[in-house]
């Protein structure tokens, strides 16, 4: 049996690294769009014009990343699996042009985002995308609910699994 002390003390550290955890998440998703998803429109890899208003009443994903970002890398597979049945609007970021981009996700092994069904690639070279999202922290996703509404925002790393529960909490 634990001592009384010894009880206190896992308390108090499990308070303060649960305290530091919010607060670091606090700091990353400080500044992001909440609420009215604001208005973006781009032009995909492929030339054809996109933009969030055209997926005014059904739910999206906008996944905010970058081809230098280990952790966004580790994540494509979770997205490009995820834009199986679910629409994703996904903003390279600072991340070269068209051109340079497919050039990159064919070097990193990344190409299921490309033959993804329900995904829309935006190359954002200037990361003008991502300044008007407020995203300071890569990869960060925004689930927008059919009215325009942000819902859920989620920075570092998120599993399919997490992806489509994510989902399913900003779609109530």
């Amino acid at each position: 049996m634990p001592s009384k002390k010894r009880l206190v003390r896992f308390v108090v550290y499990t308070l303060a690294f649960a305290g530091f955890v919010v607060a670091v998440r606090a700091y990353q998703l400080r500044g992001v769009a909440r609420g009215a998803a604001p208005a973006l429109a781009a032009r995909t890899i492929d030339g054809a014009p996109v933009s969030l208003a055209a997926y005014r009443g059904r739910p999206v994903l906008v996944h905010v990343w970058a081809t230098w970002c280990g952790v966004c890398k580790a994540m494509s597979s979770n997205v490009a699996a995820y834009a199986a049945d679910h629409e994703v609007l996904s903003i390279a970021t600072d991340s070269g042009d068209a051109d340079t981009l497919r050039a990159a996700l064919d070097r990193h092994g990344m190409t299921d985002l490309l033959d993804a069904p329900k995904l829309e690639l935006v190359a954002d070279p200037s990361g003008h995308l991502a300044q008007r999202l407020g995203v300071h922290v890569l990869p960060t996703d925004f689930f927008i609910d059919p009215g325009g509404t942000i819902r859920w925002i989620e920075s570092g790393y998120t599993t399919e699994l997490g992806l489509r529960a994510r989902a399913l909490l900003a779609s109530r």
